[in-house]
């Protein structure tokens, strides 16, 4: 896990970690930054430091092959078959919190899922 949101493409011809621009780059870096502005954690660009110290996500967001590649991923499908306009949202550093966490995990997303809601 992770604390960003990523948006197309998450790959690229070439199959290695880098920018795969999007027809629609500018909007999907609107949605994604109306999300994590709201999450200043997210927002801060370094989420998950004891886990992975080199990471960084400039304003909390990120090009998804920039990040890694996934050739063949739901999101680009979508995208590119049904011009549906999909981001992933990673809520945390732990992929499976505790369930007496989950309040926390709400209120430091709440205004962020209503902003990014607005987008619409």
């Amino acid at each position: 896990g992770s604390l960003v949101v990523n948006y197309p493409f998450d790959d690229d011809e070439q199959g290695i970690a880098i920018y795969s621009k999007s027809p629609d780059d500018a909007v999907f870096q609107q949605l994604a930054l109306s999300y994590s502005k709201e999450n200043t954690k997210m927002y801060q660009g370094s989420p998950c430091e004891d886990m992975y110290p080199n990471e960084y996500f400039p304003h909390g967001i990120t090009n998804g092959a920039q990040w890694y590649n996934v050739p063949g991923g739901m999101q680009d499908w979508n995208y590119v078959n049904t011009n549906c306009f999909e981001v992933t949202i990673e809520l945390g550093c732990v992929k499976y919190p505790k369930a007496e966490e989950l309040p926390k995990y709400w209120e430091q997303n709440r205004r962020s899922l209503l902003q990014f809601m607005k987008q619409v």
